[in-house]
């Protein structure tokens, strides 16, 4: 691959288009892969809630590295070795779970950088070919790597500001189901108080220039989504595919 290159990045904070992808949750590579072409734009492998390990990470960062879907990794925690794992594989961004203050924010920002802008520790790893594109890969990484976060709690809510002020983070992204739990509200994603949540985060990304993102799983959310302008949205996941075909098929 050689240097990493992230049009997606570019498309989303120069043009402000709106782009959809999935969760890949199954941790199975022939669920991704049969997907791969179908016109997402985006693929996010889930390392938090799923069974993906390293090697299954690596081999579902190969096939998908540069061939038209940017790949995304979910990591588990703001956590140097996890955010290295990902971008090491080939990641073009990570996504980091409950991220809460500014000090968080600003974690992951250093973790995933390389200095002097964070202190990612450099390494002939598959995003540079092993080492035969490293000097071009170390030039390019920190601007073409993108880098968010999840809102998923009150303290999230109470620090957003400072949150979305944060040089080098990318991403806003509500994580809907958890927050509806913080929020006391269990499964009652539709609820008007969550809601009204994920139009303040959308509302502090365009103060401060950043991406909102957030993950639906019927078209109602969808409709919700946009007209809150969320502009990095995931159309459900692999396994929800998989349940509503199977259901799908069996009513039929």
């Amino acid at each position: 691959m050689g240097p990493v290159k992230n049009p997606l990045k570019a498309r989303l904070l120069g043009t402000k288009e709106t782009s959809f992808g999935t969760w890949i949750s199954s941790s199975s590579i022939v669920a991704l892969d049969a997907i791969r072409e179908l016109g997402f734009d985006w693929f996010m492998v889930d390392t938090e809630h799923s069974q993906v390990d390293p090697e299954t990470l690596a081999a579902m960062m190969a096939i998908l590295v540069g061939r038209g879907a940017a790949p995304f990794v979910r990591v588990g925690d703001v956590d140097p070795y996890l955010v290295k794992q990902a971008f090491d594989a080939g990641a073009y961004g990570i996504l980091a779970p409950l991220v809460s203050t500014e000090a968080q924010a600003r974690a992951t920002v250093a973790f995933a950088k390389y200095p002097p802008q964070g202190v990612r520790g450099a390494a002939a790893a598959a995003a540079s070919r092993y080492g035969a594109g490293l000097a071009g890969y170390l030039r390019e990484a920190n601007e073409e790597t993108l880098v968010g976060i999840q809102i998923e709690t009150r303290e999230a809510l109470d620090h957003l500001d400072a949150i979305a002020s944060v040089e080098g983070l990318d991403l806003l992204f509500v994580g809907p189901q958890d927050l509806t739990l913080n929020l006391g509200l269990l499964d009652d994603r539709k609820n008007p108080k969550v809601r009204e949540a994920m139009r303040r985060v959308v509302e502090a990304c365009e103060r401060h220039g950043k991406i909102p993102g957030t993950l639906i799983v019927d078209p109602e959310e969808k409709k919700a989504a946009v007209d809150l302008g969320f502009r990095f949205i995931s159309l459900a996941s692999d396994v929800r595919f998989l349940l509503e075909g199977a259901r799908h098929y069996l009513q039929a």
